[in-house]
C-alpha cells in the first residue's frame, strides 16, 4: 500500500508540473528541429570487392608447374594486408592531394595540426571493413555525392596499385635472385667447361663410352692378329724352302703389331686413369647445365608474370552516385532531444519536490 501511495505522490507531482515538462520538451523538440535543418546532408557511397590470392602473381600459377591447387579468392591474411593498404599513409596522402582535401574541407595548410586535422577529417568519413562473406566494402561520405563516389572509386582502384605494386617488388627480388643466380652457375659451367677441355686433352678422352669400346675392340683385334702373325712366323721359320723375304715380312709385321699393341695399352692405361676425373666432371658439367637451363625459363617466366597485369582484387560492385542521404537522420534527432529533455525533465521536477523542504543555504552555510 506504500508502495501504491508512493507512486500516486509521483503522478500528482508529475501533473503538477506537466505544463513545465511540456514546454520543456517543446523547446527541446523545436530547437532540434532548428538545428537538424541547419546540418549539411551527407552522401555516402560505397563499393565492394574481394581480396585476390598473392599466389596467382606467381610463375608457378601462371605456367601450371605448382605442386598444389592455388586459390584464386585471397584468404583472411590476404584481407588484412589489404584493410592494412587501406588504412596506410600512402593512400591518405594520396586522397588528400588528389581531391584537395585541404580546401575541400576548408582547413587552411601550413598550420602546425593542419595535416593532423585533414587526416582526422578525412577518416571520419572514409572506413573500410570486412563483411561476414569475407567481402570488402570501402565506404566514403561527403556533401557532394557524386565527389563521394569518385573518392570511393578513387580509394579502391589505388588500394590496388600498392598491392599490385607489392606483388611485383616481391616478383623483382626473385627476377634479382635468378639473374645471380645464372650469373653464378654460368661462371661456373665455364670454369668446368674449361676443366673438361683440359683432361680431355691430357687423357685424350673425348667419348667414354666410344672410346672404351672402340679401343677395347683394338686391342683385341690387334692382340689376335699378332698371335696368328707370330705362330705363322715360328711355323714358316721351320719349314724349308720359305722365301727370305717371306720370313722378314712377318717378322717386321709381329714387331709392328706388338709396337702397335704397347701403344693402345699406354692409350688404355692414360683412358683408364682419366676416366673417372673426366666422367666426374662431364656428370657435374651436364647437372649444372640442366639446371642453368632451368633457371633460364623460370627467369623468363618470372619476367613474363611481372610484365603481366594481374589484379589485387576483384570488384564486385562499383561505387554509384547516392541517391539517398545517409546523415543525418533528423527524425532521430529530434525524438532523441524530445526524449531526453523529457527524461531529464521529469527527474528534474521530481528531485525538486523531493527536496523543496530542505534549507539549502542551511546545509551550505553549514560546511
Amino acid at each position: 500500500m506504500k508502495q501504491q501511495d508512493n507512486l500516486i505522490d509521483v503522478i500528482k507531482t508529475l501533473f503538477k508540473w506537466k505544463k513545465p515538462i511540456l514546454y520543456v520538451c517543446a523547446l527541446a523538440v523545436i530547437g532540434a528541429v532548428v538545428i537538424s535543418l541547419t546540418l549539411s546532408n551527407y552522401y555516402k557511397a560505397t563499393t565492394t570487392f574481394l581480396a585476390v590470392s598473392p599466389d596467382q602473381a606467381k610463375p608457378e600459377s601462371l605456367y601450371g608447374k605448382g605442386q598444389l591447387r592455388t586459390e584464386y579468392y585471397g584468404n583472411e591474411n590476404d584481407i588484412d594486408r589489404l584493410l592494412t593498404i587501406a588504412g596506410s599513409a600512402e593512400l591518405i596522402n594520396f586522397m588528400i592531394d588528389s581531391f584537395d582535401l585541404y580546401g575541400h574541407y576548408r582547413i587552411t595548410p601550413g598550420h602546425k595540426r593542419s595535416a593532423f586535422k585533414v587526416r582526422e577529417k578525412f577518416l571520419s568519413l572514409y572506413e573500410v571493413t570486412k563483411t561476414k562473406r569475407d567481402a570488402m566494402e570501402l565506404s566514403v561520405e561527403d556533401k557532394d555525392k557524386e565527389l563521394a563516389a569518385r573518392m570511393a572509386t578513387a580509394a579502391r582502384e589505388k588500394i590496388d596499385e600498392i598491392a599490385r605494386r607489392l606483388m611485383q617488388e616481391g616478383l623483382q627480388k626473385t627476377i634479382s635472385s635468378y639473374e645471380e643466380n645464372i650469373k653464378s652457375k654460368e661462371a661456373l659451367l665455364s670454369a668446368l667447361s674449361d676443366s673438361l677441355l683440359y683432361l680431355r686433352k691430357e687423357y685424350g678422352i673425348y667419348n667414354i663410352i666410344g672410346q672404351a669400346e672402340a679401343m677395347t675392340g683394338q686391342v683385341s683385334e690387334t692382340e689376335g692378329l699378332m698371335v696368328r702373325n707370330r705362330t705363322r712366323l715360328e711355323v714358316l721359320k721351320n719349314t724349308r724352302g720359305i722365301p727370305a723375304d717371306t720370313i722378314k715380312y712377318l717378322q717386321a709385321a709381329v714387331t709392328g703389331m706388338e709396337e702397335e699393341l704397347k701403344s693402345l695399352n699406354a692409350k688404355m692405361e692414360s683412358f683408364n686413369k682419366g676416366i673417372g676425373k673426366v666422367g666426374i666432371f662431364e656428370r657435374q658439367y651436364g647437372e649444372a647445365n640442366q639446371t642453368l637451363s632451368e633457371d633460364k625459363e623460370r627467369l623468363k617466366q618470372s619476367l613474363a608474370t611481372y610484365q603481366s597485369v594481374i589484379p589485387a582484387l576483384v570488384i564486385v560492385e562499383e561505387a554509384e552516385v547516392p541517391v539517398i542521404k545517409s546523415r543525418p537522420k533528423r527524425s532521430i534527432i529530434v525524438m532523441a532531444a524530445g526524449a531526453i529533455a523529457f527524461l531529464f525533465s521529469v527527474l528534474g521536477v521530481l528531485l525538486f519536490d523531493a527536496y523543496k523542504e530542505v534549507n539549502w543555504r542551511e546545509i551550505y552555510d553549514a560546511k
